[in-house]
């Protein structure tokens, strides 16, 4: 049986994603010295313009303006030629203290600072445990980023895309039928010496040559002109990349964003928690693939509910591995803060690429740290 899927991810440079890494440059900034702050900071970037806005209550202070430039700096945006300009930017702040209708709720770290439900997804596709089609689109991007700023060619922009689209046999991943790659360019470089860089240097660096063919179709630059593009080309925002920053959409998401989130919210906090434990019990031999789904309500400490589904590969039933999960794992807010360590500035470097499956970095919530506990209280030893 076969069946297709498709997932995609951005650069740093795309305007939502930029938005992302300042909301997430800030939150760090706080946390180095207020590991207690409660931030919520939006961020919108668009040409020569950006604005943080949000509520945050702290004890130490940061200079917002100076964070803004360094990041869209770091990001490659220092130039006005290329339509956005580290040093040449408005940079507005309006900040508030957050609500204290929701400092009652989550007073001491306790209760939720919001409602919502949250989803974690691990499965055994990938090295990483990460489905297959958002995987090979980060590694194009990321790639795409790392030509660029190592200054192999100096025809390349911050802003890009790329899309996978991967080929299913009897639920096991077994070629690629399409690549696309859209990525920001300066005036002068020709459509065949783009072409040729990208084939060569980005798509076949990194995905596996077993699973590229005469019929895998390849798309770059689709349109034939990519010069104008980042904030300037369109209006960025954080929050707007939530499949990007999770599963590629193979697996459900809640629909809270992360970027610019303490981990006192909960959309971020339990969403880590449920990739945490759903990597855990795949890597224990639990289930071939997991989806982990924890609910809150604001104020409250323990999740309203914990729901799995192994999709008929669980070695035991989806009501016996969330009863294993509640046992095994720590669900209140403070429990998930405390065990994950979160509490500190290790943000913005999954502000781009992804929050999830990330090898290159040392996130808490990738450890397999839970393998043998998981073992013994199933008895798969």
């Amino acid at each position: 049986m076969k069946k297709i899927f498709t997932s995609e991810s951005v650069t740093e440079g795309h305007p939502d994603k930029v938005c992302d890494q300042i909301a997430d440059a800030i939150l760090d900034a706080i946390l180095a010295d207020d590991p207690e702050a409660r931030v919520a900071c939006e961020v919108c970037a668009t040409t020569g313009l950006v604005l943080v806005m949000g509520e945050i209550t702290t004890t130490t202070y940061v200079d917002i303006q100076t964070i803004v430039r360094e990041t869209v700096k770091e990001i490659g945006y220092d130039r006005g030629k290329i339509g956005f300009d580290a040093e040449n930017l408005a940079v507005l702040v309006s900040i508030d203290e957050q609500s204290p209708d929701i400092a009652i709720g989550v007073r001491g770290g306790e209760g939720a600072g919001d409602q919502g439900l949250m989803f974690g997804y691990a499965c055994k596709e990938t090295s990483e445990y990460m489905p297959t089609a958002i995987s090979f689109a980060h590694k194009l991007v990321r790639r795409l980023a790392e030509v660029r700023k190592q200054g192999l060619v100096d025809f390349l922009r911050p802003d890009g895309k790329s899309q996978v689209t991967v080929e299913y046999e009897d639920d096991k991943p077994a070629r690629i039928s399409s690549i696309v790659i859209s990525t920001q360019h300066n005036e002068h470089v020709t459509k065949e010496e783009l072409h040729e860089f990208i084939k060569k240097e980005v798509i076949h660096k990194v995905l596996p040559n077993e699973f590229i063919d005469e019929n895998t179709e390849i798309f770059i630059n689709p349109t034939g002109r990519f010069v104008l593009g980042g904030p300037k080309g369109d209006t960025g925002l954080t929050g707007r990349k939530i499949i990007v920053d999770t599963y590629g959409g193979y697996a459900r998401h809640g629909g809270g964003a992360f970027s610019g989130k303490d981990p006192s919210k909960v959309d971020r906090s339990a969403s880590y928690m449920a990739r945490y434990i759903a990597k855990n019990l795949v890597a224990a031999g639990v289930a071939e693939k997991i989806e982990v789904g924890l609910s809150y309500v604001i104020g409250m400490s323990e999740p309203t509910s914990v729901m799995v589904n192994a999709f008929g590969t669980g070695v035991f039933s989806d009501e016996e591995i969330a009863a294993g999960i509640r046992k095994i794992f720590p669900l209140t807010p403070k429990g998930i803060i405390d065990h994950l360590d979160l509490r500190r500035p290790i943000y913005k470097q999954v502000a781009a690429y992804g929050h999830f499956g990330r090898n290159d970095l040392d996130l808490p919530w990738e450890k397999l740290d839970k393998v043998e506990e998981i073992k013994k209280h199933f008895r798969l030893d």
